[in-house]
């Protein structure tokens, strides 16, 4: 029987920058220290949240081996690590295992694209670069591929290929009717977490976590302990925020709301540039409203 890798919420942690573009470390371990005093579960490091795109290779695994020393252990650290190129992908699953990550987050490949035939050969590549537990991430929205449910059942017979990061909910019923009991689902989607645990999912990787995460936190255990309600409450709750957090391609609102917030946590990486003034009064009406408490600088 396969363990999760973690019950609960991961927080697809976004990437500090300073004001000259370089990957800010002490706010790095600032933002992760602040993650885990309140009660996340897990930290998804470079995953898209954390713009992996504009990482060279070299840079990516430096962020993944310091993150790795800065958690110390407290809670799983997963690296994204995926790519449109097989090789990088092995690559940087390969040099993300010997850094200390616990875990492997893998996207399907995007703009090339493949077959599912290309998909089961991409990750059983992958899955045998590592002995780490490997996350499948399908997001169609983004690639322009589907894992099928099919390909996921193929996949999830490979002993280290262990769950998946789904946002393609309309498919979530038919795979899990096909992989084994101990195939993990995760929901990619902050509005859709419920869902994903009404159908036995393990939790969510949000981005919403990022400025709540003791919120996102309790939703899901809620749920995961029996307390539907309460867990229905919150997740209702939070419908205007993630709307705020997605007016434009994510992580813009999302670093913006952080700097709101008090975080310093910079600007995006090129070609991603920072929000619209009408998209960050969104964000600040969203966060106030929901009573997200700026951080104090003392």
């Amino acid at each position: 029987m396969r363990e999760p890798i973690f019950r609960g919420a991961a927080t697809a942690l976004v990437t500090p920058f300073t004001p000259t573009g370089e990957v800010n470390y002490p706010k790095l371990g600032e933002l992760l220290d602040y993650q885990i005093d309140q009660g996340i579960d897990a930290v998804v490091i470079l995953g898209t949240t954390g713009e992996s795109p504009t990482l060279p290779t070299d840079e990516h695994i430096d962020v993944i081996a310091r993150a790795v020393d800065m958690v110390a252990g407290r809670i799983p650290v997963i690296a994204g690590a995926g790519s449109n190129s097989t090789a990088e992908a092995v690559d940087q699953t390969r040099r993300s295992s010997e850094v200390g990550a616990d875990a492997i987050l893998s996207v399907t490949p995007y703009y090339n694209k493949t077959s599912q035939a290309g998909l089961v050969a991409h990750f059983r590549a992958i899955a045998d670069a590592t002995d780490l537990p490997i996350i499948m991430y399908n997001v169609p929205s983004r690639t322009g591929l589907n894992i099928t449910p099919e390909t996921a059942a193929e996949l999830s017979q490979v002993d280290n290929i262990v769950g998946i990061k789904e946002c393609n909910m309309e498919q979530v019923g038919a795979m899990k009717r096909l992989v084994p009991e101990d195939f993990q689902f995760y929901s990619g989607e902050d509005g859709q977490v419920i869902p994903m645990l009404a159908w036995g999912g393990s939790g969510v990787i949000s981005v919403m976590s990022n400025v709540i995460p003791a919120t996102t936190h309790d939703l899901v255990w809620h749920w995961l302990n029996g307390e539907h309600d309460r867990a229905r409450e919150l997740q209702l709750s939070v419908i205007p925020l993630i709307k705020a957090l997605f007016a434009e391609v994510n992580p813009i609102p999302v670093k913006e709301a952080l700097n709101i917030l008090g975080f310093e946590v910079g600007q995006p990486r090129l070609p991603l540039v920072g929000p619209s003034e009408a998209t960050r009064q969104a964000l600040t009406d969203a966060l106030r409203e929901y009573g997200v408490p700026l951080r104090s600088t003392n």
